[in-house]
């Protein structure tokens, strides 16, 4: 049985809600970025709170900054700009968002961005049209304004690899969910390219000793470093001895085990333990993927329009569990 939750404006491209999942944003064709909040906690129905024009283009995607910063979330432009808008509060008046901050660099298109806590500051990954990747820290928690450039590195093992213009069509970020103060700073990264050896998910780590990004695990068999990839999913971690991480490819879903402690080469251990079956027809492609917060569910959605639904036994064998197919009313 289906329930309305909120009526969307006409020509509406991504949506997003908050962490808490209490209030959803979504963006426009004509780059208007409109917040919708339930009348009181207890609603299931949310309605339009403010609209603003963030851009002259589209809005393509909306990502919320963590709560712990604030009411604020990132737009990326149909130009491959990107900014960040907050909610303020001023002198008694109504909240109204502004904007903080736009990254603009020429001849680049910002595919993806993802925000991500570390034991010192807010970062922001960007994965780049050109294959590169840029970390943003807050300097200033309480200001959104203030960021700085950490690093910027190509989507490779081999740091040296000679590579040609890169025509990016896509890119994917997901960081690893916090555990602890101690926990080190480490997001995956894969792209849909025409350069194979930036398409393959590679998990960066951030080595604090020379306070620099490595390259750690390479998700990806041998004969499978080229396959374009379209959405990574890093689980929730609550006492296993290994990370999982779900990579969607146009050969389908993979399941990764990922070890937590280095090889000598500095190097983690990875195991690719299940294919889960594409979704319907030999074009379907598997674009988004989402986590239960044990990290024994997931959920993924393809072009053949259907949610479908993951699970693992305690053996750590995977199945489908449900299937759910969209509704249309007139």
């Amino acid at each position: 049985m289906s329930k309305h939750v909120a009526s969307l404006d006409e020509g509406t491209l991504c949506t997003s809600w908050n962490y808490c999942a209490t209030r959803l944003a979504s963006g426009s064709t004509d780059g208007t970025l409109a917040v919708f909040d339930a009348p009181n906690p207890d609603s299931s129905s949310f309605t339009c709170s403010h609209r603003t024009k963030v851009c002259d283009g589209s809005i393509v995607k909306m990502v919320w900054v963590p709560p712990e910063f604030g009411d604020a979330l990132a737009c990326v432009h149909g130009d491959g700009a990107f900014s960040i808008w907050e909610e303020v509060a001023q002198d008694g008046q109504s909240p109204q968002w502004k904007m903080c901050q736009c990254f603009q660099i020429k001849a680049r298109r910002a595919l993806d961005i993802q925000f991500g806590i570390s034991s010192t500051s807010l970062k922001l990954v960007a994965a780049y049209s050109d294959g590169y990747v840029r970390v943003y820290a807050l300097q200033n928690p309480l200001e959104l304004s203030n960021w700085q450039l950490q690093a910027e590195f190509l989507n490779v093992i081999d740091s040296v690899s000679k590579l040609g213009k890169a025509s990016c069509l896509s890119a994917t970020i997901s960081w690893i969910s916090q555990r602890g103060n101690n926990q080190l700073s480490s997001f995956a990264v894969g792209y849909n390219s025409d350069i194979a050896q930036l398409n393959s998910s590679k998990v960066w780590e951030f080595d604090q000793v020379h306070q620099r990004w490595l390259p750690v695990a390479e998700l990806a068999n041998p004969g499978d470093t080229a396959d374009q990839v379209y959405t990574i999913a890093w689980a929730p971690n609550f006492g296993r001895p290994y990370e999982i991480i779900a990579i969607a490819t146009q050969k389908g879903v993979a399941l990764w085990h990922v070890g937590l402690e280095p090889n000598v080469d500095g190097r983690l251990l990875v195991e690719k333990v299940a294919s889960l079956s594409s979704h319907e027809g030999e074009a379907s492609q598997v674009w988004q993927m989402e986590w239960d917060m044990s990290g024994m569910s997931l959920a993924t959605t393809g072009s053949d329009g259907q949610v479908r639904l993951w699970q693992s036994n305690l053996n750590g064998n995977w199945h489908e569990a449900a299937v759910f197919s969209p509704t249309f009313s007139s």
